[in-house]
């Protein structure tokens, strides 16, 4: 079987198109793969790149519209798909959705799943390797011009959650029994890679699971399209999860589907940073003052939305399916993999790809880009990281986040505000709007430090960036640019919204009376923060050193601690080795050891 897939991915030329930079760096991440299209260096030039302005939707020619991606940023649904999940294969992938419903270690009926007893990976070789039905015929829709983009974007979520499931198998084993992480399955095998492969390839992705493409923005289901709530049909409420690793009714849907949940306010985001920027562009002050009104409330109502993180997934469930989301390397930001692992059938020497994480998400690269708070990121390796981090979503996002932040520097969107405008309200909404950037990653900062922080001693998060700095850095950037922008606030500016409170227009959502008290409070706190968190940071540092001697790993690194030691017997946590281990038999019987 997995000869005649080597054999297939050869006729398919994957082994010479695939071209992997081998044991990438953080700063070599966002080209990681030639197969992944280079974001153009002149996006702005890309026009029109919404969904509802495309030749191909204005023209309503059907096939046209099926041969567009997944993920094509959209006024109506923001990040999210163009279209809802497919929740389950087509019956030519039987064998494949077979292993993905058994996968899920705590099932529907109570039993336990393939992945708590450790069988998911010797279920892979002996199910899959039986026919290349589901194999070949995914390799064939990759290659298909006509292929339905439903689904490609199943199949390719599916093929990630089924390599994930396979290389991390005995690294969640491991935990689970020490509560230490060991190494994964360092091979992919071709029946799963050589299919992953030529799905990466059409749809412009890496390789290995990414947020939207697969964990979390492909692999919701819509229980109720007539359903009504302030976020549309995408609300917690009316949704289930297509694929869990761990269970797909507890922690884990609350993890994933609040991130959709929230995502359902990003239509209004992408109108709004479209509409601001055409304000700016058009020197309207009335229509750049309404732009950033309405970005200001749906962030707000982002962020109420993952204020439900806290009782929707309990923090205390999170590692149980921690472990199947981490990436491949290498080296510092996976100890799982610290050479990568080898695509079989693809490529003979390793490839490194970082793990599933909201940094992928493109909410908050949005902001910071129209509000130019990328331009105030030092330049650092936290800084590269972060950086690298948007390589690693679709097409269709990477080019609008690159396109947004250059035309929003080329015209000025902060000065804008801050001064061109002459209104003291813009002033007011964004200054605002880096209040709400403020408190989104202040409360992933929280949620790392009650979710991780406290309950691992691995502090590498599962995209590869250190827990301890990375988020941190991120914060104390937003807080410092808030602060100096909240100092160019004057006593004119509030003067005038005073003024303006006495004779406010009807069709204001957020009064000058509002907006003035709002500005008062988060200028006042963002100096403060600045200072605890400082010290917060080093505290945590300094426990967790402390934490580290105290359990012998003082000498280890960083990245490695709440790894078990080399030279555990790691092989009792993967089947598949023990039964490589068990052909061999002891040195003298076969000569081989």
């Amino acid at each position: 079987m997995t000869l005649n897939l080597i054999k297939h991915a050869n006729r398919l030329g994957l082994s010479r198109t695939f071209q992997p930079q081998l044991k990438l760096s953080a700063r070599s991440l966002a080209s990681a793969t030639t197969i992944r299209p280079d974001v153009d260096t002149h996006p702005a030039e890309q026009t029109p790149y919404l969904l509802e302005e495309l030749p191909a939707v204005t023209s309503g020619d059907p096939a046209a519209i099926n041969a567009l991606p997944a993920f094509v940023v959209s006024r109506e649904r923001g990040f999210l798909p163009r279209f809802d999940p497919m929740p389950e294969l087509p019956g030519q992938f039987s064998k494949l959705e077979s292993l993905l419903q058994r996968m899920t270690i705590n099932q529907v009926d109570g039993s336990t799943g393939l992945l708590g007893k450790g069988d998911f990976g010797p279920a892979v070789l002996e199910e899959l390797s039986v026919s290349e039905q589901d194999s070949a015929l995914a390799v064939k829709a990759a290659k298909d011009p006509q292929a339905d983009a439903r689904l490609l974007n199943a199949l390719f979520r599916d093929y990630c959650f089924a390599t994930s499931a396979y290389l991390l198998e005995p690294t969640d084993q491991a935990f689970r029994a020490t509560g230490k992480y060991a190494p994964g399955r360092s091979v992919l095998p071709a029946q799963l890679a050589v299919p992953l492969c030529a799905l990466a390839e059409r749809l412009g992705h890496a390789p290995f699971m990414e947020y939207a493409s697969s964990y979390a923005l492909s692999n919701y289901r819509v229980k109720s399209d007539s359903f009504t709530s302030t976020s549309g049909k995408f609300h917690f409420d009316n949704m289930e999860l297509i694929r869990a690793f761990e269970d797909a009714h507890g922690s884990e849907k609350g993890f994933i589907l609040v991130h959709v949940h929230m995502l359902a306010h990003s239509g209004a985001v992408v109108s709004s940073v479209e509409d601001a920027m055409r304000a700016v562009e058009c020197d309207d002050a009335a229509a750049f003052e309404n732009a950033l009104e309405r970005l200001l409330l749906a962030f707000r109502r982002i962020n109420e939305t993952m204020e439900t993180m806290w009782g929707k997934s309990n923090p205390a469930d999170y590692l149980k399916f921690r472990s199947f989301i981490f990436g491949s390397g290498p080296k510092k930001m996976s100890a799982m993999f610290p050479e990568g692992v080898v695509y079989e059938g693809v490529a003979d020497e390793p490839m490194a790809f970082p793990g599933e994480s909201g940094a992928n998400d493109s909410l908050i690269p949005a902001l910071d880009n129209l509000t130019g708070l990328s331009a105030h990121f030092p330049s650092n390796e936290l800084t590269s990281m972060l950086r690298n981090f948007r390589a690693f979503r679709p097409r269709s996002q990477r080019e609008c986040l690159a396109m947004i932040e250059q035309r929003a520097k080329a015209i000025g969107v902060r000065s804008y505000a801050m001064e061109r405008s002459k209104s003291a309200r813009a002033k007011a909404l964004y200054i605002l709007l880096l209040d709400q950037n403020r408190e989104f990653r202040d409360r992933h900062w929280r949620f790392t430090k009650t979710y991780i922080i406290a309950r691992s001693q691995y502090t590498v998060a599962t995209g590869g960036s250190p827990i301890l700095r990375y988020l941190p850095h991120n914060l104390s950037v937003v807080l410092d640019v808030l602060d100096q922008s909240f100092g160019d606030f004057t006593a004119l500016d509030r003067a005038e919204l005073r003024n303006k409170a006495a004779s406010e227009p009807a069709h204001h959502a957020i009064t000058s009376a509002e907006l003035l008290a709002a500005v008062e409070q988060a200028g006042s706190r963002a100096a403060t923060q600045r200072r605890i968190l400082d010290r917060e940071v080093a505290d945590l540092a300094r426990a967790k050193a402390d934490e580290a001697a105290e359990a012998g790993m003082g000498a280890v690194e960083e990245h490695r601690r709440g790894m078990l030691p080399d030279d555990y017997p790691t092989a009792a946590f993967d089947k598949l080795a023990a039964a490589r281990a068990m052909k061999r038999g002891p040195v003298g019987c076969d000569g081989v050891g």
